[in-house]
């Protein structure tokens, strides 16, 4: 059965044809690591983990590569601002390499969480600043940069067109680049390549050009042709990466090779909160830790997400949430009902679920068209084969339906939890010892971290 994708480059569903016949490349932009990791961005790679499921579970074999950015980029997506690697390292007083490590662990800490699928090769782009050089210089080589007092930018006006995924001309796209505007630079749309370090500056390389540091899209671009070569099957990211990020590395990749480096561009939606934004102004930007603290699972978050099309914007509340959790333990509910089931199911109805599933999932990811059909089957008579369908359709889900709801924490726990957070954010250290002394003695553990309160039975 053929898998239909939804291509940002052409803006049409498209037939996948891989490269490869059995073997999908594909490449997802990975966070910056100067951070913990919000359930927005966590909604990006829980697309990914999907389209990997999906293609997986039609037969085909991954070589994925994710970066991990631990140089740092500017603020925004259009790189304004302060460089977050830098921001956070003067935030708590570390090197920028500890910050790194540790948002890192705590992001693959999250993922596990949410049960994705981590890609095949995930790189550093600390550890591929060479790569980054060889491919800077190949383009210098190329006619397609120039040099500036303090940079190396991409020519934008050498490319035949510029803003072929958001489909704008280049006074529409904004620049993009780790330095503040330079009055140097010949067009609005050049973005730096390579930039040398001021005296002050902490992650810096000795390179061709002296004591530099890379421009945030070079790693992408340069990192995707080391473990996938010029030309792979799809590129995915949030939409957020459409207009800047994305653009450039295709022009980077025009400039490298000339040509486009994939032939499939995926992007994932925005998440809003309570249909409006995240920020941090508004105290809403929640981590898994957050939701785990507020007695969500990290899988009822993976559950929620399944009421949207990644390709529209799904809208957060702890209403929405607490349908999620309940669903999905309604799922496991059905699924254990059905393994003690004795009632012979005709084969061909198994095919036939098995098929409009299959259709679902293939159509651009359907993920809630796939969930009606999971439903269909969950709620069927009593029977072994629909608790063997079901399992075979948690493959692409990830839920682990197999496994058996963890009880809640005791409502006299919970109270003593929310006693203790209330103490902490008016500063009442005294009875927030004294409250986690009292959780420990009746056999919990406590553990305070960034994100928030731990906590777990003994």
């Amino acid at each position: 059965m053929d898998i239909k994708l939804y291509n940002t480059l052409t803006r049409e569903k498209e037939i996948f044809k891989p490269i490869d016949e059995k073997e999908v490349r594909l490449y997802s932009c990975g966070p910056t690591v100067y951070y913990f990791a919000h359930i927005g961005n966590l909604r990006s790679y829980l697309f990914m983990d999907n389209l990997r499921r999906v293609l997986h579970y039609n037969g085909y074999n991954l070589k994925h590569a994710m970066n991990i950015t631990d140089v740092g980029h500017l603020e925004s997506d259009a790189d304004d601002g302060e460089d977050k690697m830098m921001k956070a390292a003067r935030r708590e007083n570390k090197d920028p390499y500890e910050i790194a490590k540790f948002y890192t662990d705590r992001f693959m800490e999250d993922l596990d969480k949410l049960n994705i699928w981590k890609p095949e090769i995930i790189c550093k782009a600390t550890e591929h600043i060479k790569d980054m050089e060889e491919y800077v210089k190949e383009i210098i080589k190329n006619g397609y940069a120039y040099e500036t007092t303090n940079t190396i930018y991409f020519d934008t006006s050498k490319l035949d067109k510029y803003g072929v995924l958001s489909n704008k001309g280049a006074d529409e796209v904004k620049a993009g680049a780790r330095v503040e505007f330079d009055t140097e630079k010949k067009n609005p749309t050049d973005f730096a390549l390579w930039i040398k370090a001021p005296e002050n500056h902490i992650m810096k390389w000795d390179t061709f050009w002296g004591k530099c540091y890379p421009g945030w899209h070079i790693e992408c671009s340069a990192m995707s042709r080391k473990y996938l070569g010029e030309l792979f099957d799809i590129h995915t990211g949030g939409i957020d990466h459409i207009p800047i990020h994305h653009e450039n590395e295709i022009a980077q990749s025009k400039g490298y090779s000339g040509h486009i480096p994939a032939n499939t561009w995926m992007h994932c939606e925005f998440l809003t909160i309570n249909g409006g934004k995240m920020s941090k102004s508004l105290n809403n930007l929640y981590t898994l830790s957050d939701l785990a603290e507020k007695g969500y699972s990290a899988l009822d978050y993976r559950m929620f997400n399944f009421t949207s099309h990644y390709r529209n914007k799904i809208n957060f509340t702890f209403e929405a949430l607490d349908s999620a959790k309940i669903a999905l333990a309604r799922l496991k509910e059905c699924y254990q009902r059905h393994l003690e089931g004795t009632i012979d199911v005709d084969d061909k109805k198994i095919e036939e679920y098995k098929n409009r599933f299959l259709e679902a999932i293939n159509d651009d990811l359907n993920m809630p068209l796939a969930m009606s059909v999971v439903w269909e089957v969950a709620k069927g008579e009593k029977s072994k084969k629909y608790a063997d369908l079901l399992l075979d359709f948690d493959k692409v889900l990830g839920l682990k339906i197999d496994e058996k709801e963890e009880k809640e924490l005791p409502e006299e726990i919970m109270e003593i939890i929310n006693q203790r957070k209330l103490a902490r954010e008016n500063k009442d250290f005294t009875e927030s010892d004294r409250l986690r002394d009292l959780l420990i003695e009746k056999g919990y553990s406590v553990k305070d971290t960034k994100e928030g309160m731990e906590v777990t039975k003994k």
